[in-house]
């Protein structure tokens, strides 16, 4: 009900072909390159659609691979400075940890009627976050699953984290603090859409 199955696996001569499909963006990636460029072949037969090469971005994250050292780095650059300029956080004292030793959200803290301008900065402030923690900061997912429980009613204390979340980013810089590397041996991907 309401979900839709977005990642399907497939085998061919042994080799294990991963589709992830998002509305009409696709990834393919097999470790074999010959069944993948015949999968993918295969694919767009049946289907309508174009091969957009060597996957350099899907859902807004850059891609960027060193087949020599078998990295992966999925960047976000673009969003975090993109956050930082919206939320006036581009010039923000830097901070290196998301939360505070000792820091407690709780709902005394929480206002019933917030101010309509208030809330909405809490839940675009947290909203952008939980982008990037989903996509490149997982180890921000802790952090960010405490703001996540006052989007309804935030008070004033509530917005303190996500202020600090921006901080972070400025004290990290822009390219470190959105990009997410995978240090192993990776199949071979493209993009499909």
């Amino acid at each position: 009900m309401g979900f839709e199955k977005s990642m399907w696996t497939v085998t061919i001569d042994s080799a294990r072909i991963l589709l992830r499909a998002h509305i009409d963006d696709f990834v393919i990636a097999c470790a074999n390159r010959k069944i993948l460029d015949g999968f993918r072949a295969r694919l767009l037969d049946a289907f309508e659609g174009t091969y957009e090469g060597k996957l350099q971005d899907y859902l807004g994250c850059e891609v960027m691979r060193d087949m020599d050292k078998g990295t992966t780095y999925l960047s976000q650059t673009h969003y975090a400075e993109e956050i930082l300029r919206t939320y006036n956080f581009w010039n923000a004292t830097p901070r290196l940890t998301p939360m505070q030793p000792n820091t407690r959200l709780n709902k005394e803290d929480c206002d019933k009627n917030p101010a309509p301008d208030f809330h909405r900065r809490y839940r675009g402030i947290v909203g952008s976050l939980g982008y990037l923690v989903t996509m490149t900061r997982p180890d921000l997912a802790r952090a960010y699953s405490k703001l996540s429980k006052y989007v309804q009613f935030p008070g004033k204390t509530h917005l303190l984290l996500p202020n600090t979340f921006c901080a972070i980013f400025a004290a990290l810089g822009i390219k470190q603090s959105a990009t997410l590397v995978i240090l192993t041996k990776t199949p071979t991907f493209c993009g499909v859409g």
